[in-house]
Order: C-alpha cells, then structure tokens, then sequence
C-alpha cells in the first residue's frame, strides 16, 4: 500500500492479518487514503491497529508490541474478529492495557463490526426464491479451521451417526466439490440442503459468525451451535434451530428427522423470507452498521477538532 501524502490522519496496519495485509479495497474509498502498512511511517502516525490473532503466533509478538514505545498522543486500536477463547490475549487485562481502542465483534466493543451482512445484501437475498432441496443428505457442512474449543467436532460426528451430513470442508471431510469458485460456490452448494451445521469454533456472546448467516441467505435452516445470544442476530424468530435448546444430541436429532419427515413443518422455518426483517434485528444490527475503518477516520477527525486552539 502506498504511503498517504498529506492526508490529515495517517493510521497505519502494523502487522499482518492472517498471513497477508489488510485489503484495504474493502475500506470505503472516502478513507482509504488515510491508512497505511508502511511501518517506517510508525512515529507519524495517529493511529496503529494491530491485529491480535497475528501476534499470537506470528512476527512480531505478544511480547514485542508489549515492549514497543508509543509515540505521544499515538492511538493504538486492538482489532480482532476471532474470539478471545481462542486468542486469550483478548481477555487478558495485563495485555489490553496497551491499547485505548477495541474494534471488534463483540456489540461492548469501541468500534463494533459485524459478521452480519449488510441491508442490501439481505434484500437482494430475499428477492431470490428459495432453490429446490436437491442433496440426498438432508445436513450439509463446511468446516476446516482446528480450532475446537467448542467441541464443535466431537458434535458433528454424534450427528453424523444418526444423520447423513455431507461434509466438504477439511474436517471430517466424506464429499468433494466438482468446481471451486470460492464463496459463490459454497453458497450454490449449501442452497441444495435442508440443514447446514453451524457450528462455531468458541462459544461466546456476539460471536455470531457467517456460518449462521450464509445459510439464511440462501434459504436453508442453520442448525446453529455458538453463541448464547444468537437470536439477537436472527432476522426473524422462527428461521434456524438453536442446538442449545435440546437437552442432548439425541434429542435434536430427532427433532431434525421429524422435520425431514414433515414438509409442512419444515416449510415454517422458511416462512420468515416473505416477512419484513424484525424490527429488533433492523434497529440493533443492520442500522448500527458502519463500515469499521470509517469510524475509526471519524473519531480521529473528532479528537483533532478537539485538540486544536480555539
């Protein structure tokens, strides 16, 4: 990324997000001058954010942000969407003092972004009628990520013997994709199913991730295992079925083969499409929505204003 010219904050990425840097094509272009990845620029800029996951098991550390001088007046912005059950430094208060922004999933957060799609993409969604249910397999699953704080694998093989769940990601992978565009094909391939296991790697509030929204998206149940605030992210009250209602994995699976087995009974959990989204879930997720790093510019822009003479 180019350095900024005489931008009038300069807020720099100082390490990497999950490998490579920061695509700042996703940052609305009103404000995408204002950011940077070269860290010799670190001593003019007004804000650093650092991306937590990276500095756990990559270059530089924990240890070394901890030891680094900050500038006077510098922001730092700890950003994270990963949950602190896998990244511990999230909830480590000895770590977090070091930073005088959070900007993550979590709605406590001082810059809040969400997994959860934008009004425009869940219009243009529902405008789509709901595709045939042509999968043999009544369960489908994407799921490659280690991480399994939540049991989440031990889970999906007490399903998987009782019900056919065809699995595509890396983990417990028993199906192949013919072609692989990426997301587009995911989507094309879950449309195909009645169910679709969402199932976090953590369980925790907020973390509400896109496995419990691309389903929706396109017309299939979520058989959701995450977060305990989960309907607060739900467009509509009857559309995904929340595992922790069940008293056991039995319990749910026979609740999933009554529905296979009712047509009518299943078609309910479909019905919220052709109802305008909760007013709960416009008015807490989707008008709150901003795009993250355009915040970030505003409260830069604001602190300015207050700092300078009058």
């Amino acid at each position: 990324m180019e350095p900024p010219g005489d931008a009038e904050v300069l807020i720099l990425f100082y390490n990497m997000f999950f490998d490579s840097h920061p695509d700042v094509s996703l940052i609305d272009a009103a404000v995408r001058g204002f950011f940077t990845t070269d860290r010799s620029l670190y001593d003019r800029a007004d804000a650093v954010v650092f991306h937590i996951p990276d500095l756990t098991f990559g270059e530089p550390s924990l240890e070394d942000i901890a030891a680094l001088q900050k500038p006077s007046g510098q922001l730092w912005v700890a950003w994270s969407m990963e949950s602190g059950v896998n990244y511990p430094a999230l909830n480590d208060p000895g770590f977090m003092k070091h930073f005088d922004l959070v900007m993550s999933f979590s709605r406590s957060a001082d810059i809040w972004t969400s997994y959860c799609p934008s009004k425009d993409i869940w219009r243009r969604a529902l405008e789509k009628p709901v595709g045939a249910k042509s999968a043999q397999a009544p369960l489908v699953m994407f799921q490659s990520s280690g991480f399994n704080r939540s049991a989440r694998r031990e889970f999906a093989l007490e399903i998987m013997q009782e019900l056919q769940v065809d699995s595509f990601g890396r983990s417990l992978n028993n199906k192949q994709l013919s072609e692989d565009r990426g997301r587009e094909t995911k989507l094309e391939t879950i449309s195909r199913y009645k169910f679709c296991l969402a199932l976090e790697n953590a369980i925790e509030d907020d973390y509400v991730t896109e496995k419990f929204f691309d389903p929706l998206l396109v017309g299939v149940v979520p058989v959701y295992r995450g977060a305990p605030n989960v309907a607060d992210f739900a467009p509509r009250k009857q559309c995904f079925i929340n595992t922790h209602d069940f008293s056991s994995v039995p319990a749910l699976v026979a609740y999933l083969k009554h529905l296979i087995a009712d047509e009518h009974a299943y078609k309910a959990y479909l019905s919220w499409r052709d109802a305008p989204l909760a007013t709960p879930f416009v008015e807490r997720i989707l008008e709150r929505q901003r795009d993250p790093f355009t915040d970030l510019v505003a409260r830069l822009h604001s602190r300015e204003k207050q700092a300078a003479p009058r």
